[in-house]
């Protein structure tokens, strides 16, 4: 796992990580880093913060865009060929009832047309540059302005993409100004080939997987099955990677790697069930858990060690004051754990704080 999903530096840039991955997903929180530079930093040699959102928006020609994975409502950076296979989903959510991505209301589509016409006209626009009543709510949280959910629902059904941020605020513009021709007049592949695509993106990103029989009965050609000792569970792992897999069991490479802070949804722990029969290190993000349920802290970082998951540690940054804040960890005060949180300090740009 940590070969195949690359986690010891195997990349030379953002590009060639995502190529690999299919996918690296974003996250908006930043307590200590979001959750995609956590995710590259230990993938790409000298990745910086924010190296993936300028592969994004500062390289030309594009090469990647960000959009909403199909199968669920996860924001990712997504490699250019992978549109034609967000149209069957796009498609469909112009017309369901979701109240954050389906179908306009009258008053958004009014609105809608007139968004258009302006970025047609002035070029990438955020939803504060346009004038519009709050939106009626729909839900006793929803407290929206009817501009950002135009906007949104815009972008869920492919009419914008994100050109640019400032912060967390999101600068959308024409699809037609943000992807090249080529792969925005790729044709609509059939839902079978869509539905195979999926299925392999999913190994591509977590390279080892529980696949449902629809997603097998799409890729056989392409999956193999691996079996762990002492567990009943059904993994397959992509076919192109067995030779890695047979090379991992002879040798390995792990001594000389450091103690490392892993993202919260990097790929190798995604599935928690796979992480605590592979990993024996049964891991949940807390961030929506309420404090009182917390076991580990609103945004601990599980902490590898060579092989094995051995602890974590829950820290903030303090960027006025440049110092990454130790909340809490596990073990306390031990040596991996120490190199690891110094990593991200330094990854940061900051000092590192005084151990709690």
């Amino acid at each position: 796992m940590l070969r195949a999903t690359g986690l010891a530096g195997s990349f030379g840039n953002a590009a060639a990580a995502l190529e690999h991955l299919g996918f690296v997903q974003i996250d908006p929180i930043n307590v200590c880093g979001r959750m995609h530079d956590h995710i590259l930093r230990h993938r790409v040699r000298g990745y910086r913060e924010q190296d993936l959102l300028h592969h994004l928006y500062h390289q030309a020609p594009c090469g990647a865009f960000e959009h909403h994975l199909p199968d669920s409502s996860n924001l990712a950076a997504l490699p250019l060929d992978a549109w034609p296979y967000l149209q069957q989903t796009m498609h469909a959510r112009e017309h369901s009832e979701s109240t954050w991505s389906g179908r306009l209301t009258a008053e958004e589509k009014k609105l809608a047309a007139h968004i258009l016409e302006r970025i047609t006209e002035e070029g990438p626009l955020c939803s504060q540059d346009i004038q519009s009543a709050r939106k009626a709510k729909s839900h006793p949280w929803d407290s929206t302005t009817l501009a950002k959910s135009t906007l949104q629902k815009l972008f869920f059904h492919g009419h914008v993409l994100i050109a640019r941020r400032e912060g967390i605020r999101r600068y959308y513009d024409l699809t037609a100004k943000v992807l090249p021709a080529a792969a925005l007049n790729a044709p609509e592949p059939p839902n079978e080939e869509t539905a195979r695509w999926l299925a392999l993106l999913k190994l591509r990103q977590r390279r080892l997987a529980v696949m449902k029989s629809a997603e097998m009965r799409s890729i056989s050609d392409q999956v193999h099955p691996v079996a762990l000792l002492g567990s009943n569970m059904r993994l397959h792992i992509l076919r192109c990677d067995v030779p890695l897999l047979e090379e991992s069991l002879s040798t390995s490479d792990t001594a000389s790697q450091p103690p490392k802070l892993i993202a919260p949804l990097d790929p190798i722990i995604y599935d928690r069930r796979v992480t605590d029969t592979l990993w024996a290190f049964d891991y949940r993000w807390e961030v929506y858990v309420p404090p009182e349920k917390r076991v580990r802290g609103y945004y601990a970082l599980p902490l590898l060690h060579r092989e094995r998951f051995i602890g974590y540690a829950d820290v903030k940054a303090d960027r006025e004051a440049r110092q990454l804040q130790v909340v809490a960890q596990h073990p306390a005060r031990s040596a991996p754990a120490k190199s690891a949180i110094a990593s991200l300090a330094d990854f940061l740009g900051m000092k590192q704080g005084v151990d709690h």
